[in-house]
């Protein structure tokens, strides 16, 4: 093992009682991954031989949130002792016997902590050889923090918390980030002499720097340029001032990329979004999940698309997506709603008005109006007329649709599933379809129309219809009228 040997910890045991939330606070998410996913990744991005997190309230939830992000990742118990310093000795206990590096030890709660930062701390600890090495930042308000003692000299003597500090103490602006670099033996045996004697009846990892002091080892604070990487969150305001820093900066590294933002105050773009350049993205726009958008894309505004693969040069507004695929060329909306599993092909359209879900939908096809197309394939070159449905469910299974290439459907028609229409074939206006169409043929549902004449007269009486209906059938009546109408040359 050699110091550039790395562990990680992550503390995530608290409670977090502030949040008021039945759902455990690193739980919470933002920029669509829960807080202590993003830890994770920053803790990933270290490269360590191990990554430990320590766990107790909620410990099946948050284990299992974990997991599913990091799967490599140690969980540990913390037990009855309280205290981040219980904790991490509990994390060191589980790491390999010979370890002998450094740890770095994280919040889970801090989710603006990035890897350049903690890289930056980690160069500086190595080149200096110190002992331990915390980030600090300088905060005009540093109510209910730990705050950075220092000497006359302006070396660092310690922390304390607030709980514990006086009232000159608790004037000190620089405050403890809780993030950290140990070299490993140095922490174990600062550990060890810890004790709960303390306002708070609690083990302080903070109390590692005046052990390490005491024997004369290296312990320095650098502070940070950028709070937020220190900023943690402990109640649904701070998770709300997270989540907008957050998002501003996915943005502003989407502009630099290339990436035409109009409004950045109404668009929130998910940290596992990707978007390729010349993309153009309008105000009130929502892009969530793992959705990609290629170039030349325009999407909004007011348009919210989750999990969604978007080619290039699409053309989405107002409209929302979720787990749907739209090809190159294709354009979507206005007030489209896409449901799972739908496919809309190269220069396709799904247009104003149309709910989608589980179509294929062909290249150079369109449903442009007023229309629901669930579980259907749809080929090549067809267009699917206004107030179109295709009747999927029979209340107890779905069924499928298949409609070939080149094919007209009418407007106002039923597709009652399953179907299958061929290619080339047309359908009449009104038309319900029960039964396969060959290709090439027109199929219609036709009912005579019958007029009973004189039945607003007999059964509306009085109303403004048989009034109307009295005077159409009045030649003299239509003249007066005529008359009465002011005509201007």
């Amino acid at each position: 093992m050699t110091e550039r040997s790395l562990a990680v910890v992550i503390l995530a045991a608290g409670q977090g009682t502030r949040m008021k939330s039945t759902l455990p606070k690193v739980l919470h998410r933002i920029g669509g991954r829960a807080l202590i996913e993003h830890v994770l990744d920053t803790a990933a991005a270290l490269s360590p031989e191990q990554i430990v997190a320590v766990v107790r309230h909620e410990r099946e939830r948050v284990s299992e949130a974990i997991l599913n992000h990091a799967p490599d990742t140690v969980i540990v118990d913390q037990d009855e002792v309280p205290g981040t310093g219980r904790a991490v000795e509990l994390a060191l206990a589980a790491l390999p016997a010979d370890f002998d590096g450094s740890v770095v030890v994280l919040s889970g709660d801090a989710p603006l902590v990035d890897g350049p930062s903690v890289t930056s701390l980690l160069d500086g600890h190595f080149a200096e050889h110190r002992d331990m090495t915390l980030l600090s930042a300088l905060l005009e308000n540093p109510t209910g923090l730990g705050r950075i003692l220092r000497d006359a000299s302006g070396g660092m003597t310690g922390i304390v918390e607030e709980k514990d500090a006086t009232d000159e103490q608790r004037r000190i602006t620089e405050i403890n980030g809780g993030i950290y670099v140990f070299a490993h033996r140095a922490l174990t045996q600062a550990l060890g002499e810890i004790d709960t004697n303390n306002a708070q009846g609690e083990k302080y990892l903070t109390d590692a720097a005046a052990r390490i002091l005491a024997k004369g080892g290296g312990v320095e604070a650098v502070a940070t340029n950028d709070p937020w990487v220190v900023a943690g969150v402990n109640d649904r305001a701070q998770l709300a001032d997270a989540g907008r820093e957050l998002n501003a900066r996915i943005i502003r590294e989407h502009q630099r990329n290339g990436v035409t933002i109009v409004d950045p105050a109404t668009t929130w773009i998910d940290a596992d979004v990707s978007i390729e350049q010349d993309v153009e993205i309008l105000p009130g726009t929502f892009l969530h999940g793992a959705t990609s958008i290629a170039t030349g894309a325009i999407i909004g505004p007011d348009t919210t698309l989750t999990d969604c693969e978007v080619g290039e040069g699409v053309r989405v507004r107002r409209s929302e997506a979720t787990l749907a695929a739209f090809l190159a060329g294709a354009e979507v909306g206005p007030f489209a709603y896409i449901r799972p599993g739908t496919e809309l092909g190269e220069g396709g359209k799904i247009g104003a008005f149309v709910e989608a879900k589980n179509a294929q939908i062909g290249e150079g096809s369109k449903v442009p109006h007023l229309s629901y197309v669930g579980d259907v394939t749809i080929g090549t070159g067809s267009n699917i007329g206004a107030g179109t449905i295709v009747a999927n469910y029979d209340g107890v299974n779905k069924h499928q649709t298949v409609i070939g290439d080149a094919v007209r459907i009418g407007s106002k028609n039923v597709l009652i599933a399953p179907v299958t229409i061929e290619d080339g074939t047309y359908t009449a206006a009104g038309t319900i379809v029960r039964k396969p169409v060959p290709a090439g043929a027109l199929a219609m549902t036709v009912a005579p129309q019958r007029n009973l004449e004189g039945w607003v007269a007999a059964n509306r009486p009085g109303t403004t219809s048989a009034a109307a209906a009295e005077r159409a059938a009045s030649p003299e009546a239509a003249t007066d009228s005529l008359n009465d109408t002011p005509h201007t040359l």
